[in-house]
């Protein structure tokens, strides 16, 4: 008995670490959602870029793991778009 809930303590523990990339969590960003409130779903992104003038800011962020890529777009740090897909693989660095 005592293996036993040693064994579903690991696999709890093993399951509340596993990624925040699921279809499930992308399906639940929303556009108008805010960029705190997408870090919050999945996590701080792996990168971000971005840019404003006039007033308007814009910015691309991605998260990744080892299977999954989200990519999602910010107008004024609300979403506009998400794209949820595999996993780019890195780019090499250019050769000098």
């Amino acid at each position: 008995m005592r293996n036993l809930i040693l064994a579903a303590l690991l696999l709890f523990t093993l399951t509340a670490c596993g990624s925040k990339l699921t279809q499930e969590n992308v399906n639940q960003i929303r556009n108008g959602m805010s960029y705190a409130e997408v870090v919050k779903l999945l996590g701080e992104p792996v990168s971000s870029q971005g840019g404003s003038a006039f007033g308007i800011s814009t910015s691309t962020s991605v998260w990744r793991d080892d299977e999954h890529q989200v990519t999602v777009v910010f107008l004024n740090e609300k979403v506009v778009s998400k794209v949820f897909g595999k996993a780019q693989p890195a780019q090499p660095a250019p050769a000098k």
